[in-house]
């Protein structure tokens, strides 16, 4: 049986058009990119489990231009309130916690579907599309590079070469499964609950209730108006349970927690995972979200990762395409973005564990340890200098990337406090990243003249600001940052154009291409 012979030809073909795929089409078709987005499903998720969009997911979007839509429709928490079983320990201020480090401090909740809705909306609006009812039936490599895919949809099978193909098709990927990534990792013995519950009585009105308890969690986040709630919690099967009801759900909220509800507009369960997969880049093919990493939703870190891994990968693709850098800047993506999946999944897994285990220790634990030291949290926190820092975790403003082998060994495996990480929030800076091309900020006094030589010597959009706030920025001193908002260098004026040259040349970036739009 003869081939089907190439119908299509883009520069990068995205599978999947949940929030990972929607932001990384999104980035491409704003980049100028010749992109393909694909998906099996007839439309968009109508059951979220993805709720919260985290403070750097924020900056992201605002960069991308949709950041006031999402805060439009999103519900701003600026609480969390923990407490065992139906007994509150009070709330730890996370917006607090974050003011002056972002613009975007506390947590937003915004079910996946909107946020669905508002990047297909922008997507269209940029020109872009999504052929849904599209599935992926096969991969392979072409000799001349890239990969052919072939694709069945409504109007028949056809095969689509593409340069790069991206994965972005969820926990059961297709990309994953057809390039024959192992996906390490286990599945947990809990499944999860999610219920879309109306006139919700038992918890905080404002705030993210998280409830511990002997052998059961509860997660309650306030949406957009009134006493509607998403809430998600743990039932342990066993040999005499295999499923789990609304009914048996409604129950145990009831019991354990003191949590009743009205009406619900769907009910729905899960199985945990907590998975990476060996490696993020096969070839010509990446994965991102979901279809690279997994895991329990304690932290409400999931759809972000995913959403930050698309928009790294698309601002790299965007460099490539353009000529700005060489193909092997690609595999930047596998070195940053999956070590931070790696430290995720851990995370998520060890605290998982400590607030589900079975054991009687852990039992034990969470009855007793939790009443004793989680009310001296709730009210020390907001005092400790620590503070921010938690903050920055949970928001991951602090994500940081080794820029080089050779950084990491000259700094011993100390990470640098502005290297490596997302620029640090001045008040007035982050706006200029909207541009998403390579450039060079200076903070307080500078020399004019000497900068107009450097911009001679590497032509690179220059920002200069009046101060570097209260961040580790340090005033003077030259900062490279690259279109996705990292820092990813630093130097003293007179020696900032040959170093910013030879990191950008080590990187596989063209030091004299970063001027073309």
């Amino acid at each position: 049986m003869h081939a089907l012979p190439v119908e299509e030809r883009v520069d990068v073909l995205v599978v999947g058009a949940g929030p990972t795929g929607l932001m990384l089409a999104n980035w491409l078709q704003r980049s100028g990119v010749d992109a393909l987005t694909v998906d099996s499903k007839q439309g968009p998720t109508r059951e979220s489990r993805a709720l919260v969009v985290q403070a750097r997911t924020m900056e992201i979007y605002d960069q991308l231009g949709v950041a006031d839509a999402v805060a439009a429709e999103a519900f701003a928490a600026r609480r969390v309130s923990p407490g065992f079983e139906s007994h509150s320990f009070g709330s730890v201020p996370v917006g607090q916690l974050g003011t002056g480090l972002t613009p975007f401090p506390g947590l937003f909740v915004l079910e996946q579907s909107r946020t669905e809705r508002i990047l297909g909306e922008n997507l269209n609006a940029l020109g872009g599309s999504v052929h849904w009812s599209t599935a992926l039936e096969d991969l392979v490599d072409d000799p001349s590079g890239g990969c052919i895919a072939t694709v069945t949809g409504p109007d028949g099978t056809r095969r689509i070469l593409a340069r790069y193909v991206v994965g972005a098709d969820g926990g059961s990927s297709a990309v994953r499964r057809l390039r024959r990534i192992p996906f390490t990792g286990v599945t947990n013995e809990h499944t999860f609950y999610v219920a879309d519950a109306h006139d919700v009585a038992g918890v905080e009105e404002d705030a993210v209730t998280l409830r511990f308890g002997t052998d059961a969690f509860l997660l309650a986040f306030p949406m957009a108006s009134g006493s509607h709630f998403r809430l998600l919690g743990t039932v342990r099967l066993s040999d005499h349970v295999t499923e789990v009801s609304e009914r048996s759900a409604r129950a145990k909220m009831r019991e354990v927690f003191g949590v009743e509800y009205g009406a619900t507009t769907w009910f729905a369960t899960y199985r945990v995972h907590h998975r990476v997969a060996d490696r993020f880049r096969d070839g010509a093919v990446f994965l991102a979200g979901d279809a690279g990493h997994v895991h329990s939703p304690v932290g409400a870190q999931g759809m972000n990762t995913g959403l930050q891994d698309a928009h790294n990968l698309a601002l790299k693709f965007a460099d490539v395409l353009a000529g700005r850098a060489n193909a092997e800047y690609l595999d930047r993506y596998d070195a940053e973005r999956r070590p931070v999946a790696q430290r995720l999944v851990s995370t998520t897994d060890r605290a998982f564990g400590l607030v589900t285990s079975g054991t009687g220790t852990m039992q034990l634990a969470r009855r007793v340890l939790a009443r004793l030291l989680v009310p001296l949290l709730v009210r020390g926190i907001p005092r400790l200098p620590l503070a921010p820092r938690l903050f920055g975790y949970l928001s991951q403003i602090r994500i940081h990337y080794w820029m080089s082998d050779a950084s990491r060994e000259e700094g011993r495996g100390r990470r640098g406090p502005v290297v490596g990480r997302r620029l640090p929030w001045t008040g007035e800076n982050l706006s200029a990243l909207r541009s998403t091309r390579w450039q060079v900020h200076v903070y307080g006094p500078f020399d004019a003249r000497a900068a107009v030589r450097f911009t001679r010597q590497l032509p690179v959009e220059f920002h200069a600001f009046a101060t570097p706030g209260r961040t580790r920025l340090r005033p003077g001193r030259y900062y490279l940052v690259r279109p996705d908002g990292f820092v990813c260098a630093v130097a003293d004026p007179a020696q900032a154009a040959s170093y910013f040259r030879s990191e950008l040349m080590a990187w596989g970036v063209d030091p004299d291409a970063l001027e073309s739009p």
